[in-house]
C-alpha cells in the first residue's frame, strides 16, 4: 500500500528518467534482463535463459533466478526516484526454471515508510511459479535523478 503522495508525484513526473536509469542497470543489461513494467512500488522484469545460464541438471541456475528477482526488487523499490538499497532478501525456490521458457519476475510493495520498505517478488518460468522472495530496502533521503 502506497501512503506517500509525494513519492507518487515524483514517480509520475520523472517516470521516463527513472525508467531509463533502471533499464540501464549494467548487470541486468549484461544478463539480458528487460524491465517491462514500472509502476509506483511495482515492477516486472523478464529474461530468456541462454545455455550458459543452466546448471548441471539442464535447468536454469538458481543464481540467475535470484538475479532476476533482485532486479525486479531493485526497480520496484527505486521507482520513486529515491535511492533505495537492499537490506535483506529471503528467497524460496519451489521448482526448476525451464531452459526453453521465458522467466518473469513481478515485484510488489507491501509496506513502506520514510526509511524502510518491504516487497514480495514472484518468479515464473512460463506460467509456473518457481520462486518467491521477500525483501526489504533502506530508503535514503537523496534522489538518484535530477528533480529540478
Amino acid at each position: 500500500m502506497i501512503t506517500n503522495l509525494e513519492d507518487i508525484e515524483v514517480h509520475k513526473t520523472y517516470y521516463n528518467t527513472i525508467k531509463k536509469s533502471l533499464e540501464e542497470t549494467p548487470y541486468a543489461k549484461f544478463l539480458g534482463m528487460k524491465l517491462t513494467v514500472l509502476g509506483p512500488g511495482t515492477a516486472t522484469a523478464t529474461l530468456t535463459p541462454t545455455q550458459h545460464m543452466l546448471n548441471s541438471h539442464g535447468t536454469v541456475h538458481g543464481a540467475v533466478i535470484y538475479a532476476l528477482a533482485d532486479y525486479a526488487f531493485e526497480a520496484a523499490s527505486n521507482s520513486y526516484g529515491k535511492t533505495a538499497v537492499g537490506v535483506t532478501t529471503n528467497i524460496h525456490f519451489m521448482s526448476a526454471g525451464k531452459p526453453d521458457q521465458m522467466l518473469k519476475s513481478i515485484a510488489s510493495e507491501e509496506k513502506k515508510n520514510h526509511k524502510l520498505a518491504w516487497y514480495n517478488i514472484h518468479v515464473y518460468s512460463g506460467t509456473e511459479l518457481i520462486a518467491s522472495m521477500d525483501a526489504m530496502v533502506y530508503r535514503k533521503k537523496d534522489y538518484f535523478i535530477a528533480t529540478e
